[in-house]
Order: structure tokens, then C-alpha cells, then sequence
């Protein structure tokens, strides 16, 4: 699909994003989060660009945007709270221009990206699904999900540092039958050479929902 750029305002903040949607009706849409603004991360990522493609081929709208401070984002880093902010704003942008129900859509995000999705579904009530990619447990928790009552997507590498295999795995236990988990055998967190492998990961897991 062919992206657009578009603005959206979060606050008093104007944030940059592309859009794609498909020649049909939209049913279904993605709002995905990018890696830490302070490590180089932006909307351009590999993984973001891989989850992305594997939205594509299911039909889905989707929706990339940079946090804010990065790129032609307004603002500054904000320590995760912002960023959040800046997600659930993404994601009520989609509802309102693309017609597509909060219940419809799924918000992703990769390692910090990731969090930041998983602090704004809470703000977010009916949200269809949460997908977290590399989310990285060894320095935050992800405890809130457990009170978050929606279907959860999970993929990493099984050489990941920052978001180590046997935790991402005890996380997916503890959700139970509401979660999915692929674990992408020698991919460390940043996926080099592995997008492939993880966008199929992702595609299949988003298919089934």
C-alpha cells in the first residue's frame, strides 16, 4: 500500500505520521510505535517497517507516526509518559479520520515503543489489541497488562538482551489464553536479518484475531 504524510495533534503538540489505507473499506487498523527517541529510533525502523508490511498483507490501515521530538514531531522527549500520550492521540486519530473503531484497532510498538503502547491502552477503553514486539522486561516491568482485559500479541528473538526469552515467556503464561507468543529463533533485539522471519511471525498471529 501507498503511505501519506499526515499531522495529528496530541495536546498542545503537532506530531508527524504516514498513513496507509487500502482502496477498500477499512475494517481493520494499526497504530505503530517506534524505539526509543533518545537511541536513534524513528518511524523509518526496520521492525516497525516489518510489522507494518505483515499489516499490509492482511488488508489493515495502518498508521506510523514519530514520537515527539523526533523527526518533524513537535516537542521533546518526554521518559515514556509523553509517548504514551502521543500513542493513545495516534490511535483516536485513526478512529476519526479513518472510521475505524477503537474496538477494530490494534496499537503495536516496538521495545520502548512497546511500552509506550502498553501505558496507552489503559487510557484507551475497547481497544482491540495490543502487539509488543522486544518490549524490553529486563528494565521495565510489564505488570499492567495483567490488568488490561484485551487480546495481547508478543514476538522477539531468542538472543535478545534487552528482552530476554525465558521472561517474555512467563509474561505470556501469566496472560493465559488471551495472548500469542513467537519466538524468533537467532534474532537478538534488533531483528537485523530477521525481519522477514518476524513479519510472517506477526501476520500469522494478527490473523487469527
Amino acid at each position: 500500500m501507498k503511505e501519506e504524510q499526515i499531522t495529528f495533534v496530541c495536546g498542545a503538540l503537532t506530531l508527524e505520521g504516514l498513513v496507509a489505507k487500502p482502496t477498500s473499506t477499512v475494517e481493520r487498523g494499526a497504530v505503530v510505535c517506534h524505539p526509543h527517541p533518545l537511541y536513534g529510533g524513528s518511524m523509518y525502523n526496520n521492525v516497525v517497517e516489518a510489522a507494518i508490511e505483515a499489516m499490509w498483507r492482511l488488508g489493515w490501515a495502518t498508521l506510523r507516526f514519530n514520537f515527539r521530538g523526533v523527526g518533524l514531531s513537535e516537542g521533546a522527549y518526554s521518559n515514556g509518559s509523553g509517548e504514551a500520550d502521543d500513542a493513545a492521540a495516534a490511535v483516536r486519530w485513526m478512529a476519526a479520520e479513518l472510521a475505524v473503531g477503537i474496538e477494530q484497532t490494534v496499537l503495536a510498538g516496538y521495545s520502548f515503543g512497546a511500552m509506550a503502547a502498553m501505558n496507552a491502552a489503559s487510557g484507551l477503553p475497547g481497544l482491540g489489541m495490543l502487539a509488543l514486539i522486544a518490549p524490553p522486561l529486563r528494565m521495565d516491568a510489564a505488570d499492567s497488562l495483567k490488568e488490561l482485559n484485551l487480546p495481547v500479541v508478543l514476538a522477539a528473538g531468542d538472543r535478545d538482551a534487552y528482552c530476554p526469552a525465558a521472561q517474555i515467556k512467563a509474561l505470556h503464561d501469566g496472560l493465559g489464553a488471551r495472548a500469542q507468543l513467537r519466538i524468533i529463533e537467532g534474532a537478538d533485539h534488533f531483528f537485523g536479518g530477521y525481519e522477514a522471519e518476524l513479519s510472517a511471525a506477526l501476520e500469522l498471529m494478527l490473523r487469527a484475531i
